[in-house]
């Protein structure tokens, strides 16, 4: 890549990541602690290196490396020229986790629906667009921004809780009582710093639960989270010793996938300042585990 002038001082990986938009910016800063980042003709591994006026950076990589991600089809609930709200699959993840892989994401498959308005303030890590997250192992409704303006719009009603998330899960054991609220905060686990757990000195996190089938083995609830914490309605169920099937972290009876589902979203959209609700249905196995 050809050599550039640095107008004014600011980290090095903020500049790399200036210079190839499409990098996250834990990317940018893998390649400078790779020695694939010059300053002055110079390797420099900080990441967090001042850069200062005349400075000249290089960077060995080549952005045709991104176009070997996979392109991927995902089931489309509704799209405008603001959002676009999908079916998420199970085992897709939402965006890669800073490092650059080749693994096609919902991040990945946006990228080619994005407004071109981005350009003129481009994405500055892996996540352009994403508006919340759900985990690999979940399927369900997801709404994604294309433009950054409804990014803004549609991120504050999550951080305002100004949405309505409506999940299915399939549990383990029979529930009781048949519908209750589960109010207890969240932590992450120190002995397991992958997951979290209901603790004392977590954040306030709250479920609603209703029974809506159930047998001798498993219950089908409807869950409907007040907070948006992570993992939430993953540790309230294994807190209640009802782990959600499937549920590898939270000791879920091993199946064939998690039993957990975004079956509905309402929320404004920016055209038209329009309240929605869009709806995934449910897959038919998570009735057959009850049936």
């Amino acid at each position: 890549m050809p050599n550039l002038d640095i107008s004014r001082a600011q980290r090095l990986d903020q500049k790399v990541v200036e210079l190839l938009p499409k990098l996250s910016r834990a990317f940018a800063a893998k390649l400078v602690e790779e020695g694939r980042v010059t300053v002055n003709s110079v390797p420099q591994t900080k990441a967090g290196y001042k850069l200062r006026e005349g400075d000249e950076v290089a960077v060995d990589y080549d952005v045709s490396e991104l176009e070997q991600i996979p392109d991927i089809d995902l089931p489309i609930l509704y799209e405008d020229a603001d959002c676009v709200v999908i079916n998420k699959p199970v085992g897709v993840l939402s965006h890669s986790k800073g490092v650059f892989n080749p693994e096609a994401t919902v991040a990945t498959w946006l990228r080619r629906r994005l407004n071109p308005v981005w350009e003129d303030s481009p994405p500055t890590d892996n996540r352009a667009g994403i508006v919340h997250r759900l985990d690999r192992a979940t399927s369900g409704v997801m709404i994604c921004a294309k433009t950054p303006q409804a990014l803004h719009w549609l991120q504050k009603q999550f951080a305002t809780r100004n949405v309505h998330k409506t999940y299915m899960a399939v549990v383990s054991g029979h529930v009781d009582p048949a519908e209750a609220i589960i109010d207890m905060p969240i932590e992450r686990n120190p002995k397991a710093p992958a997951t979290f757990r209901v603790g004392p000195q977590g954040k306030h996190a709250k479920t609603a639960y209703k029974t809506v089938a159930s047998n001798d083995k498993y219950t089908l609830l409807e869950l409907k989270p007040e907070t948006g914490r992570t993992h939430q309605l993953r540790v309230h169920l294994e807190h209640f010793h009802h782990p959600i099937v499937g549920d590898r972290l939270y000791d879920g009876e091993p199946a064939d996938r998690l039993y957990l589902h975004a079956e509905s979203l309402e929320i404004t959209i920016l055209e038209g300042h329009e309240r929605k609700v869009f709806t995934a249905p449910v897959p038919p196995e998570f009735r057959e585990m009850v049936g």
